[in-house]
């Protein structure tokens, strides 16, 4: 079974985008494939990968140092797809994956950083945050988030990334839960907003 998806020019390219799946997802959940054409048509390359327990059928994610291993060995994958430095590479994705990208992104640098509803606490239980690596985000940093989102409020997020010296830019999902899903009083449907969060993903990476 393939691992990864490659989408967009092979060459090229002056910066590419890593996008990681979420806990309960893989590398096929919406939110990835839609960035990822939205990515290819602006002519930026983009590689979707499953980490290892996705790929072994299994359920339960792997543990920490399994999955930080997993977004290297992507990372490394794709600047060898690329031809590009890790410098110039935008490492991000879904919840956990956009968590363990941003780690790498601070640890061994990128480009950029973008996290689609990044798990910034359990549910209920603000005092268990995520934030330790922050310090590191020295390079341009985008929260796609949910004003709903169970995993983090606004007002949590905005101070929460009070820690990250780089720029940070917000992509905010009005109503939207840590799926994107608005409620049926917006007038809009999830795939209006998944296109929305694509359509911000395309704007920051190209000019981040």
């Amino acid at each position: 079974m393939t691992a990864v998806s490659f989408t967009g020019p092979r060459r090229g390219a002056d910066r590419a985008v890593l996008l990681a799946h979420g806990a309960g997802s893989d590398r096929h959940a919406a939110a990835l494939v839609v960035t990822a054409e939205a990515l290819a048509a602006a002519g930026v390359p983009a590689l979707r990968f499953d980490f290892p327990y996705r790929i072994a059928g299994r359920r339960a994610p792997d543990r920490a140092p399994v999955l930080a291993t997993a977004v290297e060995e992507a990372a490394t994958d794709l600047a060898r797809r690329t031809g590009l430095p890790r410098e110039r590479l935008v490492l991000g994705g879904r919840s956990m994956g956009g968590r363990y990208c941003s780690m790498a992104a601070a640890a061994g640098g990128a480009l950029g950083c973008v996290l689609l509803g990044y798990p910034l606490h359990p549910p209920g239980r603000p005092e268990k945050a995520r934030v330790a690596h922050f310090g590191g985000l020295v390079m341009p940093v985008l929260f796609a988030h949910g004003t709903r989102d169970p995993f983090g409020s606004p007002d949590e997020v905005r101070e929460a990334v009070e820690a990250v010296p780089g720029p940070v830019a917000f992509h905010w999902v009005e109503t939207g839960d840590h799926g994107f899903r608005p409620l049926k009083a917006s007038g809009r449907t999830v795939d209006d907003e998944i296109a929305a969060v694509a359509g911000a993903v395309v704007a920051f990476v190209t000019t981040c």
